[in-house]
């Protein structure tokens, strides 16, 4: 065995099989990266990509979607967004204070229910004092006199906004937001996800 060892180690053959495999690996995600980025639309600092799970799409946008949004729905099923920056292109931390602000029936349309939640930014929950990670259509959300409704992201509780609070981790952390048979206005492009706002 000793020798076997010995002559992989010494071996030409296997140290450029070595290499070029792990150059050809990071060639993949290099360029994967590339083709995600070219498929992704940015609004309002929010990322999705409408072509994602399509049949139609070739190897590299299937790859690059994988990789970005592993089994996911089309986004006629299921709309996704996600983001890691506020609307100034800032990086979302726990160390500031957030606010989305959704107009008076500006909640992401759809026919079935949405989702907003906060993890790490490998997209792992992330436990916190109130045990909430999301909100949804069914969450009881405060409304604003006007009927618009604001969502506080931040690590330690907002006085007076309790009810509308998503506690963050207390570094860098995503959004991701979920409309399942999403409406008219997101599937022609229409509706906008408001940006992340980071308070004064």
């Amino acid at each position: 065995m000793a020798s076997v060892l010995a002559w992989v180690s010494g071996s030409g053959v296997v140290q450029g099989v070595i290499i070029g495999a792990t150059l050809a690996f990071l060639t993949a995600i290099v360029v994967m990266n590339l083709v995600g980025r070219t498929i992704t639309t940015t609004i309002n600092g929010w990322n999705s990509v409408v072509t994602v799970g399509r049949p139609g799409n070739g190897v590299l946008v299937r790859a690059a979607s994988a990789k970005a949004l592993p089994a996911v729905n089309v986004f006629e099923e299921a709309a996704y967004w996600t983001t890691t920056r506020d609307g100034s292109g800032g990086t979302l931390n726990g160390a500031n204070h957030y606010v989305l602000h959704f107009p008076a029936g500006q909640l992401p349309p759809n026919d079935a229910f949405w989702s907003l939640t906060v993890t790490d930014t490998v997209g792992y929950m992330v436990s916190n004092p109130v045990g909430r990670s999301s909100f949804n259509d069914r969450s009881s959300l405060d409304k604003n006199a006007d009927g618009s409704i604001d969502i506080y992201f931040q690590h330690e509780s907002p006085t007076g906004h309790e009810q509308n609070w998503l506690p963050t981790p207390a570094g860098k952390f995503k959004l991701m937001l979920r409309a399942y048979l999403p409406g008219a206005a997101i599937l022609d492009g229409t509706y906008r996800v408001p940006p992340v706002v980071r308070a004064q």
